[in-house]
């Protein structure tokens, strides 16, 4: 019902408008006319008239398709999409850079779309929040997006494990130096084997997929992308658990060789 009152108010505002500028059009057409041209006076009201009536015609039919539309996604129901690796290498220049006046230079395929590829589009579909759980994380790329997350204001979480977060290639490192808050495994009995992220609390990317290039390019990995909420809720959950599990305020310093170790992080 609000979908159709809302075409009958743009209706109205519409035969307004044009009844305005008709009969402004037409005192100034019947000001140049003689008598004998009354005639032609008619005939041009009349062709106002009809063209008005296309307009509101054309309206309605745009607002038409764009409610089908709608109803036709809608009726598929939530997101989603399942993307399997390894993924062929191609240019992702277009996904960080919208601007770019120039074609890349660079000898990777161009316009194709890839599992990697998708999965980056996902990512950087982020307006809110990004709350990222992940074993390991070295790939360059994946990292270049998460960092132009933060610059956008994007509120960005992880959750990582300790011993894989200081291996060589990690970009935790820099994730951190960039100001996102990382937390890892405080317990050195078990791994944080996880690998997910939940976008702006609604989209839940999940998988097998560890973020390195060897799984992106080498590697037989899956990943499943969807908005499904009885799928979504429970990650969320997880993901809380863990951040508040592994909140450096709730854990003693230990002591490595004598010396304190202690890693903090400051929330945003």
């Amino acid at each position: 019902m609000n979908l159709f009152n809302r075409f009958f108010e743009k209706i109205r505002l519409i035969r307004a408008i044009l009844f305005e500028q008709n009969m402004h059009a037409a005192r100034a057409f019947s000001c140049r006319l003689s008598l004998p041209d009354m005639s032609q006076q008619m005939s041009f009201k009349e062709l106002m008239k009809v063209l008005g009536l296309g307009a509101v015609a054309f309206v309605l039919g745009v607002e038409w398709l764009n409610w089908l539309k709608r109803r036709l996604r809608d009726s598929h129901g939530p997101l989603k999409e399942v993307l399997f690796f390894p993924s062929p290498q191609a240019c992702v220049e277009h996904l960080f850079i919208h601007h770019k006046h120039f074609p890349c230079a660079c000898p990777l395929p161009h316009g194709v779309e890839t599992s990697f590829s998708r999965l980056l589009v996902h990512l950087l579909s982020a307006r809110m929040s990004l709350d990222l759980c992940v074993f390991s994380f070295s790939h360059m790329e994946l990292s270049r997006a998460i960092l132009l997350l933060h610059k956008r204001g994007v509120v960005v979480r992880v959750v990582t494990d300790r011993d894989y977060m200081t291996i060589t290639g990690s970009q935790i490192g820099a994730l951190r130096k960039a100001g996102i808050c990382v937390r890892h495994e405080m317990s050195s009995a078990v791994h944080m084997h996880h690998k997910f992220a939940l976008v702006d609390g609604r989209k839940l990317i999940t998988g097998s997929l560890n973020w390195t290039l060897t799984a992106v390019q080498s590697n037989k990995e899956n990943v499943m992308v969807t908005e499904e909420p009885e799928l979504v809720g429970p990650y969320q959950k997880e993901f809380q658990k863990l951040w508040e599990a592994n909140d450096p305020a709730n854990h003693k310093p230990q002591c490595t060789n004598g010396q304190l170790n202690i890693k903090t992080c400051k929330d945003r």
